[in-house]
Parts: structure tokens; C-alpha cells; sequence
């Protein structure tokens, strides 16, 4: 085991509106089972800055964000060596079930009734060294930390993927340009889908036309009919497959209209308000509505491998980067419409 200091720094979001930086003990080796990570990249989301506003759904105070995570191992536990060494570069799983409630007996890990997701519901990445299970931890043999901490955004779009299942050739409308909307969107358009992007933010659809390849896109402020306007798209036609990656609740609410008969509607973002629908229009296309929450060990892996045999392009996202010692001044800016961030990433530690 490397030579570790006595203590380390982390940042903590102790209430709405208020981070404190400081120093704290150094963690005891870990246990069998474990790992000990040196969180190198962290990502910064949509969940954090909810967190910041008070208006996360799970989220509970104090807490030490950082759920997007690249990481290197510094010691293991007993039971650890089959999987990982020291030495090795790793994006960790943030979502940790109990193993034995009715959704672990399933395999979907991702909304186990007891779920625990570090940045959320347990202390997260945002401090120099933390433990995960080992299970709970992906090696890659060549990516760099900064592109391990993009993997965990990468499997949200790709998990709401797999769940809504489009064919080579589907129909399908992604709305919102966010990080959410650009990997749902880059993982329908390699499961061969026709993809249409929708957004009301021009720029990011001017991004994500460069950054992911979507040719056609919608901004639905500025277009007089979007239901005609994708039935353009779509050879007269609506989509079969609707993602909606906004969290936004008139968006939820508009999504409905949207798809087509037989079709399905995948939430993938979500919000804490009742998302309502017309039931006749529902009832009469026979649509099929599904949530999609986190992602699977299985996603990470993955999504791993399509980014380092250059399957999946991840270069384009990181707009915007800051260290520890200047976190707090960078991350309110971040939250601002004028900073036009994709992805912020945080350089906890120097490696």
C-alpha cells in the first residue's frame, strides 16, 4: 500500500446553499471486499446542483457530494485481488444495493429498495481518498481519470437505452440537450436508431449536432408545430421511441403527444412534482411508459469498453475544469445558463 498522509481534504455540502472545505483523518485501511480509491476526477451534474438549490429528490445533509468518479486504486482488501490491483485506474458504480430486497434478486441493483447512492444518500467522491466494494469499481486499461469520470452520465443515457429497446431503424425523439439527452442520444444512434434531438437552448443543439452526429434537431420554442415538424423528421410519422432526459415537468407532462401508437415513453430524467397525462390519448396509442433509473455494473463495463476501442467519442464534453482549492467559486458559476457548461470536472487530486 502506498505511503498515505494523515489526513485529507474534502468538501462537504453541509445544508442548501453552503459547502465547507476542510481536513479530516485520513480512512482506515479497507476491509475484505474493499478497495481504497484516490479520487483523481470528479464530474459535477444536474444532481449536484439540485442538491445545492435544496431541490433533490433523495438527497440527504450533510453530504459529500461526487457520484461521477474516476479513481485509482490505492490498496485492496481481502477477496480484492482477483478483480483489481493497486495501481489500477477504475470509474466506480455509485449505486450500491442491499443484495437481497426483490429488485437485487432480479439483478436491478439500479432501484434496489434499500439503495445507496454515494453523493446522494451516502458521502461521495468529492475528498482525496474514499472505500467502495469492489464490486462496485470498473478498471480500464488506458482512459484517462477525466474520461472514467464521464462514465457514470454515459450509462444513464445508455441504461434508458437498453430499457426502451429501439431497433435498427426506430423512430426516435430524445428530449433535452443536456449531458443526459447527449448520451441517450449518442446510444440510440449506435443501437441504429434515427435519432431527432429536441431542446429550447439553439447553442446545445448546435453542440450536440457536432459532438454526437445528430443531424436533425428541434427547438421547440422557436418552432410553430412540433408534432408536424416531426412528422417531417420522421416520414410523416411520430416517434415509436420518446426519451425525455429534462427533469423538467411541463416537458414530462408534453412528452405524452409526442409518441406514437405503440409506442414508448421513457423518463429518464425526474422531478418531485405529480407528472399528469391525458388518459384517452395515453389509452388510445397503447403506449408504454417506463421509468429509468441509474444503470447497471453491467452498463459500466460496457460503456467502458465502446469508449476505449473509440467506439464512443467522449472528447467534446469536457467544457469546463476546476481544482479542489477553487471548487466552490467555479461551481456556482457552473450552475449559471451563461457558462454553457456540457460537463465541469473537478480535479481532486493530482495523478
Amino acid at each position: 500500500m502506498a505511503s498515505l498522509p494523515a489526513q485529507m481534504k474534502q468538501v462537504v455540502l453541509e445544508e442548501p446553499g453552503k459547502f465547507k472545505v476542510g481536513l479530516v483523518d485520513m480512512l482506515d485501511p479497507p476491509p475484505p471486499g474493499y478497495v481504497l480509491l484516490r479520487t483523481g476526477a470528479v464530474g459535477m451534474c444536474g444532481t449536484d446542483y439540485h442538491a445545492f438549490l435544496g431541490k433533490q429528490n433523495f438527497f440527504t445533509y450533510p453530504r459529500v457530494l461526487g457520484h461521477e468518479v474516476g479513481a485509482t486504486v490505492v490498496a485492496v482488501g481481502d477477496g480484492c485481488g482477483e478483480r483489481v490491483d493497486v495501481g489500477d485506474r477504475v470509474c466506480v458504480v455509485p449505486y450500491w444495493g442491499c443484495g437481497n430486497c426483490v429488485a437485487c434478486n432480479v439483478g436491478k441493483t439500479n432501484c434496489c429498495t434499500q439503495i445507496s447512492v454515494i453523493g446522494v444518500h451516502a458521502d461521495g467522491a468529492m475528498r482525496e481518498y474514499f472505500k467502495a466494494p469492489v464490486s462496485m469499481v470498473v478498471p480500464s486499461k488506458s482512459l484517462p481519470l477525466d474520461q472514467l469520470a464521464l462514465v457514470e452520465t454515459l450509462c444513464i443515457g445508455a441504461h434508458a437505452v437498453f430499457r426502451g429497446a429501439p431497433k435498427p431503424g426506430t423512430n426516435a425523439l430524445v428530449i433535452g440537450a443536456g449531458p443526459i439527452g447527449m448520451a441517450t442520444a449518442q446510444f440510440a444512434q449506435a443501437e441504429g436508431a434515427k435519432v431527432v434531438i429536441m431542446d429550447i437552448n439553439d447553442s446545445r443543439l448546435e453542440f450536440v449536432k457536432k459532438a454526437v452526429g445528430v443531424e436533425n434537431t428541434i427547438n421547440s420554442l422557436s418552432c410553430d408545430d412540433v408534432v408536424k415538424s416531426l412528422q417531417a423528421h420522421f416520414d410523416n410519422e411520430l416517434p415509436t421511441c420518446v426519451f425525455d432526459a429534462t427533469g423538467n415537468i411541463h416537458s414530462m407532462k408534453g412528452a405524452f403527444q409526442f409518441v406514437a401508437h405503440g409506442g414508448t415513453l421513457v423518463f429518464v430524467g425526474h422531478t418531485k412534482e405529480n407528472v399528469s397525462f391525458e388518459n384517452p390519448l395515453f389509452h388510445a396509442r397503447e403506449m408504454t411508459v417506463m421509468g429509468s433509473r441509474n444503470a447497471l455494473p453491467e452498463d459500466f463495463a460496457r460503456v467502458v469498453s465502446l469508449i476505449e476501442t473509440g467506439k464512443v467519442n467522449v472528447s467534446p464534453w469536457i467544457t469546463h475544469r476546476c481544482k479542489l482549492d477553487n471548487f466552490e467559486e467555479s461551481f456556482k458559476h457552473w450552475m449559471t445558463p451563461e457558462a454553457g457548461v456540457i460537463k465541469g470536472i473537478v480535479s481532486v487530486s493530482d495523478q
